[in-house]
């Protein structure tokens, strides 16, 4: 397509003097675009739809990168990305050595914070703007957060604290789940102009002052026109709660009314104070699919564009569908069960769950610390709450794992998904700590299946034992192995024997099984026989396997998909020098750097962890043990076709 305006557009400055015509043909040319490039990359496509006019708005009417725009989250800062001078690239977006999904500031100086997570923006922009203060500057800082972000707990941390300090700062709210009535709306934002007006401001200030020196009365007068002042607001005005917080409120207004978003902007700016603008979005705007099922494309796989059908298609299930299905099936047969999610629940799987039993369903929303709380205080009364949430989230929960649940001994189930390497989301999203910070939690049992069946069976023993257990998978396809039509229990704490030889012995976790089995044919080609075990358990760990691989082999392996620091091979690392012996561990993992975006598969050859890359590593930490010829020789490099890491 001819890109006829968007192609002109090398930055925010270009926007300023196009006409209302020219911005409406811009509009339409950045949706046309995001639906192209998206259509070939996936990604969030219905929230960057939706935000067109917005994005247009905001950088009509500041002078980014001076002023500062913080997005939450971050799904909906494509049209950001396109017009701060990275159209020609966008085709890149969220490809291995392209330009990310998220705001990132190694990219642009106009992205001015890394975003990933939720309910962030007002924290980081509240400490911009108080530093912007310290040192005596008048930029406009501003946050847009969404209505989905603003279900977390940190953003009204912020917004109190932003209240309180009486900071000049402004906030935007996205709403993009309700609807507003012409005339509530038409009142709201009369009465919005009315009240920041600043002839009107001006002369309601000076009424204010004159009452007050009525003598006698002028007081009690003051009070009583005050009172009658906030009970008409409270009726008429939707945003008395974060008036109530003392931020200045403007709305709710239509979201891609462009000239009313720039006047109520030109408004907030002469504020001395916190000001929150309320506008309403359509999601997934311009592209139909995106609209009637904003949910399915919130993040979306390759596309065909004239139909909205995915590019690719396979019999597969992946871990999160099978996870699904498995805790239907067990819901069925014990009604303890009690699924819980933070706004993620077709994401983990739980649509399913919540349609069969949804008065045993939860979405609590973006609120992970409080999701766990819950179910501990669930798991109290005798039910048997399943908490699944992604890897990437459940970070902002440990204290509440920790005190709520490990502390009092309550039997929550943990099922952690997107463990490991997730892709094109990159550092923000990949699950690479939570085997470092769960296996330190003193009563917890931490699992990792090697397969999609095995998650169902570990899945239905972590709802047999009645101890907490956290279960974690990967975001991937299955290895399309046969489904038992039973469930079995799984020995706590024990491990499998795949394969056994004599030099080296493969001890991995997860996904890693996989790679490690094939790692195994490698090195057999080359003359080394390699044991392999399915560890199962990062904690409790099998030790009679570590026990048995250190007696019997030159060299022990761990291998995992996650954080070398205080990961499974750390535990491996404990338990060999409890025993006293001399035999090497070869540690193998996530570096101790926050991994790129880009293919699963890329990523894992990156570093190291697809099976040639474990071959090669394993050679390598060979020679040195044994000092004799150096295997690497023979390993043909054109057939890694990649740089490779020995991570140790």
């Amino acid at each position: 397509m001819d890109y006829k305006i968007l192609s002109t557009i090398a930055g925010p400055r270009d926007l300023k003097h196009l006409s209302c015509g020219e911005l409406a043909q811009l509009a339409s040319e950045i949706r046309t675009r995001l639906i192209e490039v998206v259509s070939e990359t996936g990604g969030h496509l219905a929230s960057s739809l939706g935000v067109v006019e917005l994005t247009l708005a905001l950088h009509r009417m500041l002078d980014s990168p001076r002023d500062k725009i913080i997005w939450d989250v971050g799904h909906q800062c494509y049209v950001h990305k396109l017009l701060t001078g990275r159209n020609e690239i966008f085709a890149t977006l969220r490809q291995y050595g392209g330009i990310s999904g998220f705001p990132k500031r190694s990219e642009s100086e106009h992205d001015i914070f890394d975003a990933g997570h939720a309910s962030n923006s007002i924290s980081v922009a509240l400490g911009i703007a108080e530093a912007r203060d310290k040192k005596g500057g008048d930029e406009h800082i501003v946050a847009i957060i969404g209505d989905g972000s603003l279900t977390g707990g940190m953003a009204y941390e912020a917004l109190n604290q932003a209240g309180h300090l009486g900071t000049r700062l402004i906030v935007i709210l996205n709403d993009n789940e309700m609807s507003i009535s012409s005339n509530v709306g038409a009142m709201s934002s009369y009465l919005s102009q009315l009240r920041l007006d600043p002839v009107h401001t001006k002369l309601r200030k000076e009424i204010e002052k004159r009452i007050k020196k009525i003598p006698a009365i002028g007081e009690l007068v003051y009070d009583i026109g005050m009172h009658i002042k906030e009970s008409v607001k409270a009726l008429l005005v939707p945003g008395m709660l974060f008036e109530e917080l003392g931020f200045t409120y403007i709305g709710p207004m239509d979201g891609h009314d462009m000239r009313e978003i720039e006047k109520n902007l030109a408004l907030a700016k002469q504020v001395e104070g916190p000001v929150l603008i309320h506008v309403v979005t359509k999601k997934g705007l311009g592209y139909i699919p995106a609209v009637e099922c904003p949910e399915k494309w919130h993040g979306i796989a390759p596309f065909i564009k004239r139909t909205g059908e995915p590019k690719s298609f396979s019999n597969v299930l992946t871990y999160t569908e099978v996870f699904g299905e498995a805790l239907v099936e067990l819901g069925k047969k014990n009604e303890r069960i009690i699924a819980i999610t933070a706004a993620m629940t077709s994401g983990t799987g739980l649509d399913k769950f919540q349609k069969m039993y949804p008065d045993r369903f939860y979405d609590v929303g973006i609120a992970e610390p409080h999701a766990v709380t819950f179910a501990a205080g669930l798991a109290m009364q005798g039910y048997l709450p399943v908490v699944a949430i992604y890897s990437t989230f459940l970070q902002r929960s440990l204290d509440q794992i920790m005190q709520d649940v490990s502390l009092q001994d309550q039997p929550v189930v943990f099922a952690i998904d997107r463990a490991g390497i997730v892709g094109e989301d990159g550092p923000t999203h990949h699950g690479a700590f939570d085997l470092s910070y769960l296996r330190s939690i003193p009563g917890l049992i931490v699992m990792a299946p090697k397969d999609e069946d095995e998650l169902r069976h570990m899945l239905f023993t972590a709802t047999e034992i009645g101890e907490a257990v956290a279960l974690r998978y990967p975001r991937d396809r299955g290895l399309g192995v046969e489904l038992s039509e039973n469930y079995r229990m799984i020995q706590i704490g024990k491990g499998e024997m795949l394969k056994e030889g004599s030099d080296v012995c493969l001890l991995a976790v997860g996904r890693m099984v996989k790679s490690a089995v094939d790692a195994a044919k490698v090195l057999g080609g080359r003359g080394i026989s390699a044991s392999v075990a399915n560890m199962r358990f990062v904690k409790p760990m099998d030790e009679e396997i570590v026990a048995w691989a250190v007696e019997n082999h030159k060299l022990v392996v761990t291998i995992e998909e996650n954080s070398l620091i205080g990961g499974f091979g750390s535990a491996v690392l404990e338990a060999v020098a409890e025993f006293g012996t001399a035999v090497p561990v070869q540690r193998l993992g996530l570096p101790d750097r926050f991994i790129s975006h880009g293919s699963t598969k890329r990523l894992l050859a990156e570093v190291g962890l697809d099976a040639n890359g474990i071959a090669y590593s394993i050679n390598r930490k060979l020679d040195e043990v044994s000092g004799g010829k150096k295997r690497t020789d023979v390993i043909d490099r054109r057939m890694m076709g990649r740089r490779t890491s020995v991570f140790e």
